[in-house]
């Protein structure tokens, strides 16, 4: 049974639409705003689903107020890594603890490898599986 029939990464909301225009990508902005969220920008050339951590574009926007400067932030992003996975990032700080509230991909490089499930036979029956993109086996910036 397959589960992602686009075969595109899927982290974060929104996966499984299409890609999302800039004027919806502002709309999601705004909404975070209105609920007190700081957005940063983060970029990868290794999606692996455990690779939770990205690099960061600047620094995370606490200040910002202005949908239109989170989206000039996703934009200077976009320039200097064009074929890298972008995903915005939502921090909501009214608890006292930065956690995620929304996460979503805005950029993608235009061929998406995907991964591979890798079998190996341990001591006994056991096995064991990890998953290995296919586009790690370049360098890396080299990768899509």
């Amino acid at each position: 049974m397959m589960t992602n029939p686009t075969g595109r990464l899927t982290q974060g909301q929104f996966s499984f639409l299409p890609d999302l225009s800039d004027a919806e990508i502002t709309l999601q902005i705004e909404y975070g705003l209105k609920k007190g969220y700081a957005w940063s920008v983060e970029y990868t050339d290794d999606p692996h689903p455990r690779n939770t951590y990205w690099e960061m574009f600047g620094m995370p926007m606490f200040d910002l107020q202005d949908a239109a400067g989170v989206l000039m932030e996703v934009k200077n992003c976009r320039k200097a890594f064009p074929s890298h996975y972008i995903r915005l990032m939502a921090f909501d700080s009214t608890r006292g603890v930065e956690s995620i509230a929304m996460s979503f991909i805005v950029n993608r490089p235009k061929d998406e490898p995907g991964f591979m499930l890798e079998r190996q036979e341990m001591q006994g029956r056991s096995l064991r599986y990890t998953t290995r993109g296919y586009g790690a086996d370049k360098p890396e910036g080299k990768r899509y």
